[in-house]
């Protein structure tokens, strides 16, 4: 296992491996425990700041539609504005990954560590961000340079690093794809890659995955992974409990070819800090 992770660690060092980031990845900086990072908890906070039935207020999407039908879109934007910004802190290897100057990073999260860790580094980067349809009606994304700057077009992009937040996020304007609305008017485009930026697909063109903090245990998760995915150079592997992984998570990982390295992503996280650390070593070979 110790010399896979030394494969993957010189992938990622070398540009060829590109890290998909799941939110369960804050979890490893003990500072970030107030945020509501997995889907139950964000569902949870979506409930104690707006009523929603009983039925749905285990579902974020479900109970984020509701209070954006019933107390309309401006009140669930203030509500996920308030839940992402707090504080938040970059757990160690956010860093570590944010100095290797990586061509592309998917951020999943709704948070602001990525943009953090990458500006303590370096201003040669940029981001872009899934938007609503239900604010943003010319486009299915947003770009922003380090600064914060909104950019006037998302292609072509010149700079070392994409950020590439495809649910949105609270920096620097607050856009959510979080709704079920959000969520239909992305899937109706999705299969031919509208939504996906042309940056993104460049990119991706000359890579494989690496997942972290992810799990594929609902219909959008894979959705999204696997259209990210689409065209991408490969190899792909991610970080997942064998005893954890559901039947259908394990058609997924078997259909997209995702090598699984059956640790707990503390345990990868630590010793590909390691890693990542050390000088530069052999050519990537899997």
């Amino acid at each position: 296992m110790t010399q896979l992770l030394q494969s993957i660690a010189t992938g990622l060092k070398q540009g060829k491996l590109a890290p998909y980031f799941g939110p369960e990845t804050l979890r490893l900086e003990a500072a970030n425990a107030a945020l509501p990072l997995e889907p139950e908890l964000l569902a949870s906070f979506l409930a104690k700041r707006a009523t929603v039935p009983a039925r749905i207020r285990r579902n974020p999407n479900a109970a984020a539609q509701y209070i954006e039908n019933f107390r309309y879109r401006k009140t669930l934007k203030k509500i996920m504005m308030e839940a992402y910004s707090i504080p938040t802190s970059p757990p160690s290897l956010y860093r570590l990954m944010a100095q290797l100057s990586l061509p592309l990073i998917v951020d999943t999260g709704y948070d602001q560590a990525l943009q953090i860790a990458l500006g303590e580094q370096h201003q040669d980067w940029i981001q872009i961000q899934g938007v609503s349809r239900a604010e943003v009606r010319d486009s299915w994304y947003r770009g922003f340079a380090a600064d914060d700057t909104p950019l006037a077009q998302c292609e072509p992009l010149d700079c070392t690093t994409l950020l590439y937040k495809p649910w949105g996020g609270v920096r620097p304007e607050g856009h959510f794809i979080v709704s079920d609305s959000d969520f239909v008017e992305v899937l109706t485009e999705i299969d031919i890659q509208t939504p996906i930026p042309q940056a993104v697909v460049t990119r991706r063109s000359q890579c494989g995955f690496v997942f972290l903090g992810c799990r594929f245990n609902d219909q959008l998760s894979r959705t999204y992974a696997r259209q990210i995915m689409k065209r991408s150079l490969g190899p792909h592997f991610a970080v997942l409990v064998r005893d954890n992984i559901t039947r259908n998570e394990q058609r997924f990982l078997d259909e997209q070819e995702i090598s699984v390295i059956n640790r707990s992503l503390a345990e990868v996280a630590a010793e590909l800090e390691i890693l990542l650390a050390a000088e530069p070593d052999q050519v990537f070979n899997t």
